[in-house]
């Protein structure tokens, strides 16, 4: 589900559990009941192309390791009755690390990518000091909460963090010798060095898509552009059924395109569309700036505040958008972030507008909907890079077919 292109870093495993890496067919029979649902042998044998002896040897394995559970059989006007196969909740556990601007979040989540449990400490901003120990402090609170079996089906850490974070100081407001020590810091290893298993790190933004990817809604088209409006705004892309990070595992940079503001000047989308512009909107305005990161839903923001950043929020974004459709031919975006359902609805909503009026010959408009994963986009995608990596194939792999 998650490409090779996410160049995601992997830290030597050290030791062994239950839940490693598995063969390719093996993955290919828990990727289709991922994303299609419970079903029959049979049926996993027709979609993947295994012949029936080799899906039922396959599948007695997963069940046997725990990866698989039988339902209820279902009884058919002739035969035998089938049983339908469904993945096990508790048959591995996923570590996801967010390196927020203003927070560091730990989530662990089962194979159904459901958080059992979260860590979440805020900061003015972050150290990589501060977020190792802050890692493998969370990590040991989470796992003493688990049992010595399911501690065994730890399968791996995921690190989401923004990618150069020492260019980000002065847009930060924090001296550039605070954050300098991000250059030549390598935090996956150095919480690897207390931990037995992977670790994995992505982009931010490309892991909150990652997580719309592997956990959201599974009809959803083969392309499409993701927006996530968090800190600064970002952005993911989804090609032929697989995230895309690029060369150097930053493609969909939104928020450094240029877009044009209400008054004719030229700025990047971040400083008009981030959640660190209505954070400096409040503070001017003299409300309290930090109900920003608090839990979304709570939020209590002055509607003027927010109308005025919505509008701009959605006039660059608009602008964003299109210029991206018109070099990738994207039909479609999803638009999420770290904010109260209702917003990203109404941001959606301003979104579709601005681009309606965006006069472009030759090009069709995407069209624009909501994602479904919501704040914790970013600690589910960094949860999901343990997960695609060693129980997953890419979605299109249906259509290859079984490895020979």
């Amino acid at each position: 589900m998650i490409a090779a292109q996410t160049q995601a870093t992997e830290i030597a495993r050290r030791g062994s559990n239950q839940s490693g890496m598995r063969a390719y067919n093996e993955r290919l029979v828990l990727s289709l009941i991922r994303r299609a649902g419970e079903m029959a042998k049979a049926e996993i044998a027709r979609r993947t192309g295994l012949s029936a002896q080799t899906a039922s040897v396959i599948i007695r394995a997963l069940e046997a390791d725990g990866l698989l559970v039988r339902g209820k059989p279902v009884r058919g006007k002739i035969g035998q009755p089938s049983v339908p196969m469904s993945l096990a909740q508790n048959g591995a556990f996923f570590l996801g690390l967010k390196v927020g601007r203003r927070s560091l979040d730990l989530v662990l989540t089962d194979f159904l990518g459901k958080v059992q449990h979260r860590v979440r400490a805020g900061h003015t901003y972050p150290t990589p000091d501060n977020t190792v120990a802050f890692a493998n402090d969370a990590i040991g609170e989470i796992l003493g909460k688990l049992s010595p079996e399911h501690r065994s089906r730890v399968a791996g850490l995921g690190i989401a963090l923004p990618f150069q974070l020492w260019e980000w100081a002065g847009a930060m407001d924090v001296p550039t010798a605070q954050m300098h020590a991000w250059k030549d810091r390598d935090i996956a290893a150095d919480i690897g060095v207390a931990w037995d298993f992977p670790i994995f790190v992505c982009n931010d933004a490309s892991a909150a898509c990652g997580a719309e990817l592997v956990f959201g809604a599974q009809d959803k088209p083969r392309d499409f552009l993701y927006v996530f409006v968090g800190f600064f705004i970002g952005g993911g892309l989804v090609l032929e059924d697989s995230l895309y990070t690029g060369r150097t595992g930053n493609a969909a940079a939104l928020g450094s395109m240029m877009v044009q503001t209400a008054d004719g000047t030229m700025r990047q989308l971040v400083d008009v569309a981030s959640l660190a512009t209505l954070e400096g909107d409040l503070a001017k305005s003299g409300n309290h700036s930090a109900m920003v990161w608090d839990t979304p839903e709570k939020w209590n923001v002055p509607k003027d505040v927010l109308d005025l950043w919505l509008t701009n929020a959605a006039h660059g974004i608009a602008q964003a958008i299109v210029s991206s459709v018109c070099l990738i031919n994207a039909g479609h975006v999803l638009i999420d972030g770290w904010m109260p359902q209702h917003l990203r609805k109404e941001l959606v909503r301003r979104i579709e507008s601005e681009v309606d009026q965006i006069a472009v010959a030759g090009v069709q408009k995407p069209e624009v909907s909501e994602g479904s994963i919501g704040s914790d986009a970013r600690a589910l995608g960094a949860a999901s890079l343990p997960l695609s990596k060693r129980f997953l194939v890419e979605r299109n792999s249906f259509q290859k077919g079984p490895a020979k």
